[in-house]
């Protein structure tokens, strides 16, 4: 599994995400400029002695992810998608893409991407939504849960 987040801003979202990457098997994709630097202190804090053993790409933009990132499924994790992350049937390969925290994803690639917009159901009229560190582990678990947690016991 593959976890892509597009311009993330917070050192200890994208720590906390790191781990759960390692935790998982699953790869770590950042896009675009981030808002800390990858030698932050809170970053480091936040997946602790893990780090060592993330798989960790960072690509300038969504192209030059696209052109080294081929044969998986992508999916855009959006509070305006119309299917539930639960209705999709993910495979090994298969990309979990998340936007910045203030903004989520840039409204190019919701509106390129539409069919493979997913939500993740929240109450409605609550201005903000899920911690990303916290949407993320969310879909990563059901998609390995599909799968049978491969490589985990």
């Amino acid at each position: 599994m593959h976890v892509v987040l597009v311009e993330p801003e917070i050192p200890q979202n994208t720590g906390n995400i790191a781990r759960t990457c390692v935790m998982t098997g699953a790869t770590l994709h950042l896009i675009g400029k981030l808002g800390f630097s990858l030698e932050d202190r809170y970053l480091r804090r936040a997946g602790l002695d893990y780090w060592p053993h993330l798989r960790l790409f960072h690509y300038k933009g969504f192209d030059d992810f696209l052109s080294f990132n081929r044969g998986g499924n992508y999916y855009f994790f959006t509070t305006k998608g119309k299917k539930r992350y639960t209705e999709i049937s993910y495979l090994s390969n298969d990309f979990l893409i998340f936007g910045k925290e203030t903004a989520g994803l840039p409204a190019e690639l919701l509106e390129k991407w539409g069919d493979n917009c997913v939500r993740i159901p929240m109450i409605e009229g609550i201005p903000r939504s899920l911690n990303l560190s916290n949407a993320v582990a969310v879909a990563l678990y059901e998609a390995l849960r599909q799968q049978g947690f491969p490589g985990m016991r």
